[in-house]
């Protein structure tokens, strides 16, 4: 993965580059739309944004757990989880859109071969 993160501020910053707003109103417009995507999540609803993606908010049930160091079984209360799934054509550019791969994480291994393809390959 990349080691960059992008900010509240540089989206700001790139809607004041790209719309021409003032920086003051481009803070309060990026601010504007996290707000109502988070307000539409907290009431249960999903969030679509076309060639992007969704964000919806998933019940989980309760469950058993338990502590990996001393093996106690540990009930684990109901919750409410974000779940984000990406849409084909932001999964299209990121994968073949700029030409080049994203580089590969430090201590990543190579891809898994079929058995086909490994026979194919002798």
């Amino acid at each position: 993965m990349a080691g960059h993160t992008v900010t509240r501020a540089q989206l700001t910053e790139a809607v004041y580059q790209e719309v021409g707003l003032s920086r003051n109103e481009s803070a309060e417009l990026v601010e504007s739309v996290i707000a109502e995507i988070a307000r539409a999540l907290e009431r249960g609803e999903m969030v679509k944004i076309s060639s992007f993606g969704s964000f919806a908010v998933r019940q989980k049930g309760q469950r058993v757990g338990r502590n990996p160091k001393t093996g106690q079984e540990v009930p684990i209360s109901p919750r409410r989880v974000l779940v984000f799934r990406a849409s084909h054509a932001l999964k299209h550019q990121i994968n073949d859109g700029h030409g080049e791969p994203a580089p590969a994480s430090v201590g990543a291994t190579a891809p898994r071969r079929s058995g086909a393809a490994k026979a194919a390959s002798a």
